[in-house]
């Protein structure tokens, strides 16, 4: 409703001050027009603001906001083999980008996203001791296969990543 009254509402004014600028006598013509380059870009800014640009939430996304993302109550909640899943590609993911020569941001990133899957990985661990208890042999087959595949994943990653980083982060260090 907002966007349907402001949008149009900034567009006739912009229209008015071209107009006006066009339509003044010369003398006020360059104050007209110095005006119009410092109020259209602002009102640019604004409506992009206002509607909630891609661009602009991208900007103001940072890296805790995405590791302690989750689900709202309208998504149910993982199985354990689901959670192991996860686990395994996001550090598959790890590794990739710790690969090649990576930037120190990029190592960071890395470590943050190795702490969240190991806190999933005890959450996984949790669930899969709770299901244990009533499950069958089956069931407990599969449970403990998910869960070794979460700790090969999550040990490698361990693995890949340089020597004493995950004792301290640039953020002690300052």
């Amino acid at each position: 409703m907002l966007r349907a009254y402001i949008l149009p509402t900034i567009a006739a004014e912009l229209a008015l001050l071209f107009v006006g600028g066009v339509l003044l006598p010369e003398e006020r013509m360059l104050p007209a027009a110095l005006a119009g380059l410092v109020i259209v870009p602002a009102l640019v800014f604004l409506v992009r603001r206002w509607t909630g640009s891609l661009s602009y939430r991208m900007r103001r996304l940072s890296p805790e906001q995405i590791i302690s993302h989750r689900p709202g109550p309208e998504h149910r909640e993982q199985t354990p083999e689901e959670l192991a899943d996860s686990i395994v590609e996001r550090t598959g993911e790890i590794r990739r980008a710790l690969a090649g020569s990576p930037s120190e941001v990029r190592v960071e990133m890395c470590v943050m996203g190795y702490r969240a899957c190991a806190n999933d990985m005890i959450t996984l661990t949790h669930r899969i001791n709770e299901e244990l208890k009533s499950a069958g042999p089956v069931r407990r087959m599969r449970l403990r296969r998910a869960r070794n595949r979460a700790i090969e994943a999550l040990s490698a990653t361990r693995e890949s990543l340089p020597p004493g980083i995950l004792r301290t982060t640039r953020q002690e260090h300052q």
